[in-house]
């Protein structure tokens, strides 16, 4: 079985290029950092630097919503491959070909905007509206349990 499941920042914007041809589909490529549990001895780094490659409607996925330091969760396969550079140098390749993809925060907290809202602005119980319901602040979606 070859399965993959990552989670982690985007380094940098998606690269998005379309096939030739009359069905040309999208061709997103990007970069995941995840971060490393443990840290050996003398290792600097801290984190794994996976390249992946998206098709068709993940990569326009790609393309619309993932931006630089997205946390995305990726599900997917390992790939391996091979080619001849310019310089006549056999050059060997492995990314992850994605099959999933979904966000791995919300959009508030991936952009370090609470809007202000903390859990003591919960209004109580008893200042429900008129209707017999609560009001529920501006901003509180991203708490509810349920979407």
């Amino acid at each position: 079985m070859n399965k993959v499941i990552l989670m982690g920042r985007l380094t940098r914007d998606p690269e998005v290029r379309y096939s030739q041809g009359e069905q040309a589909t999208a061709i997103a490529r990007y970069t995941v950092a995840v971060d490393r549990r443990f840290k050996r001895d003398n290792d600097q780094q801290t984190a794994d630097f996976i390249p992946c490659v998206a098709f068709g409607r993940l990569g326009e996925f790609a393309e619309k919503y993932l931006r630089k330091g997205t946390k995305i969760a990726v599900t997917g396969r390992i790939q391996t491959g091979s080619y001849t550079n310019k310089d006549g140098q056999r050059v060997y390749t492995t990314e992850v070909i994605v099959e999933e993809c979904e966000f791995a925060e919300s959009k508030n907290a991936s952009s370090g905007d609470n809007s202000g809202f903390t859990p003591a602005d919960r209004p109580s119980p008893s200042s429900a509206a008129g209707d017999g319901f609560m009001n529920i602040p501006d901003g509180i979606d991203e708490e509810l349990p349920f979407n």
